[in-house]
């Protein structure tokens, strides 16, 4: 189904799309990688994939598919649609990301998102907590746009995190700002407000709940890695976009002749790398 307009779409939303969710919230900023975007969160079990971006870069139609022409490059519209689609779809669990973004949690090869969701709730947990994990092509000169599937490296390790403090000062409990990857070892290049990599990426939506451009939403306890009595489950975002956006802008493009250093592994597409590499974490989840 195409929608001509994002007031359009959420005037028919909930006749269309099954409450029982999950959704995927998928935004296209560019052509790169939206055919395997899509085909990666259909294939970890999400009933409904909705795509937001301008006409053009909108996929070919399929089944769970919902197309979405709007403009995704103003200011934190990410955060905006969400919202309004979590307004619309309270109790529904959804995950965003943007095209070239792929969501990993342990296991996923052979557990469904539905399970891990199923699971969570067990647990009494209403988010999974992911963090960006950058990945890059090797070499900037077949690929200079930094994206290929086949040649795709992360860092495997150089990732740190720091306490997050409350307007007032006061370390804030069970939330931390991560950091590593790409936007660490190029931080000039990176506003601060930028840096961070972690993300609640998977999410139970409520009533009143809102997300927020820095990637948090208005409600703490969203925002916590873990709950109080033990650590959680959490998920990685392998995803090109820093790469892609360092190597478009004009105040980096040419002072980075490439990516790959020292702490560079490929990239193997698959949760167990992510788990050893100590990236994301099984908690419970057996």
């Amino acid at each position: 189904m195409r929608h001509s307009s994002l007031s359009d779409f959420l005037g028919v939303a909930q006749t269309q799309l099954s409450p029982k969710g999950p959704f995927a919230l998928v935004f296209i900023e560019d052509d790169t990688e939206v055919e395997s975007t899509i085909s990666h969160v259909q294939k970890l079990g999400f009933r409904e994939v909705l795509a937001f971006a301008s006409g053009h870069l909108l996929p070919k139609p399929r089944d769970g598919l919902h197309l979405i022409e709007t403009d995704i490059h103003e200011q934190d519209a990410f955060a905006r649609i969400t919202t309004e689609v979590i307004k619309l779809f309270p109790s529904v669990w959804m995950h965003y990301c943007f095209n070239a973004e792929f969501l990993y949690f342990p296991f996923c090869e052979s557990r469904n998102v539905r399970e891990l969701i199923a699971f969570n709730l067990e647990e009494r947990r209403h988010t999974v907590m992911t963090y960006v994990v950058d990945l890059y092509s090797k070499d900037l000169g077949k690929h200079p746009n930094a994206v290929c599937m086949e040649d795709a490296y992360l860092d495997k390790s150089g990732y740190y995190a720091l306490a997050r403090f409350s307007e007032d000062g006061h370390a804030l409990e069970r939330q931390l700002d991560f950091f590593g990857g790409l936007r660490w070892r190029f931080e000039e290049h990176i506003p601060w407000t930028r840096r961070r990599i972690d993300r609640v990426g998977l999410f139970q939506a409520a009533k009143g709940l809102e997300l927020l451009g820095d990637h948090t939403f208005n409600e703490p306890e969203y925002n916590t890695y873990s709950c109080p009595w033990h650590h959680n489950i959490s998920g990685t975002i392998c995803s090109f976009r820093t790469a892609k956006a360092l190597v478009s802008n004009p105040g980096s493009m040419y002072e980075i002749p490439h990516f790959w250093w020292k702490n560079s592994a490929k990239f193997e597409w698959n949760s167990n790398q992510l788990l050893e590499l100590g990236l994301m974490e099984p908690g419970q989840w057996f």
